[in-house]
């Protein structure tokens, strides 16, 4: 009998709920650590990008509309998934290179920042919102509100631990975004577009490219209809380019060196404010 051969996964992107090939019909060739893997990954494009930025302004009213506790609800579901589906992303976190009790810690680490989310998910708006005093009679709320769509270069080398870290505290406050998963390690970055499918997250809510960020990261920071970003890197070069772009139309820049992926300061509520908006409101107070 002959041996029968494995049905190989396909790694494309993630645009708009659906999984379509970049425009380009460009890919690369992505080795494990020990060669005894070959995978074709799509090499997403600036077109790609500015099609999946249509799809996160398309999807972006609709999800901040959502109450804050449906959309913590969905957080939840996708950490519930991820507990699911552990065993596949640490096969391959350790495809990856990454030993597999580190990968197990990461997986746990991911899944818990998750949940760590989805709790906030109806009480920043109570820490960030105040009263204002005024020299007038008027009651003076401030509160804070999404900002828009959110560009986001994933870190490079903590492919699945570091796509929460980058997704969850921009989604939770109500923001669409664009994702460049990591370049060198990007098997996670397509899996977990699959949970965010089954999931209940909104089509286009979070949209997922695999690519170089040489190409991209220009785009991504100076593209005039996105309203933030948020880099992940330790690179000068990088975080200059972006900071520069930005500033065309005057985008929030959020800046999170990789290095501190895993220290405590890298979940809080003070990362869901990085990509909100501060919305005061003035009401004539009664006689």
């Amino acid at each position: 009998m002959a041996k029968r051969m494995d049905v190989r996964k396909t790694y494309k992107l993630y645009i708009g709920g659906k999984f379509p090939r970049t425009e380009s019909g460009r890919y690369y060739k992505w080795n494990s650590t020990k060669d005894d893997e070959v995978v074709n990954i799509c090499l997403g494009s600036r077109k790609d990008f500015r099609d999946a930025v249509v799809a996160a302004r398309k999807a972006f009213d609709p999800w901040q509309s959502r109450s804050a506790y449906n959309r913590g609800q969905i957080l939840y579901r996708i950490g519930e998934i991820l507990e699911g589906r552990r065993d596949q992303f640490l096969a391959e976190l350790t495809l990856q290179g990454v030993p597999k009790r580190e990968a197990t810690r990461e997986m746990n680490a991911a899944i818990d920042r998750l949940i760590y989310y989805a709790g906030w998910a109806d009480k920043y708006q109570q820490l960030f919102s105040s009263v204002n005093p005024v020299a007038q009679p008027y009651f003076n709320y401030s509160t804070p509100e999404a900002t828009g769509v959110v560009s986001i270069v994933a870190p490079e080398e903590s492919s699945m631990l570091g796509l929460v870290t980058a997704i969850a505290p921009v989604i939770v406050g109500g923001n669409s975004c664009v994702v460049l998963a990591s370049h060198s390690k990007p098997l996670c970055s397509i899996s977990f577009a699959e949970v965010l499918q089954t999931s209940d997250v909104p089509p286009g809510v979070v949209n997922i490219l695999t690519g170089q960020r040489s190409e991209l990261l220009e785009q991504f920071a100076s593209h005039m209809d996105v309203n933030a970003v948020s880099y992940f890197g330790d690179d000068s070069g990088e975080i200059k380019t972006v900071e520069e772009n930005a500033s065309l139309n005057v985008k929030r820049v959020a800046i999170l060196p990789e290095k501190d992926l895993q220290k405590s300061g890298a979940q809080g509520p003070y990362h869901i404010l990085k990509t909100q908006e501060i919305k005061t409101t003035w009401h004539p107070m009664g006689v």
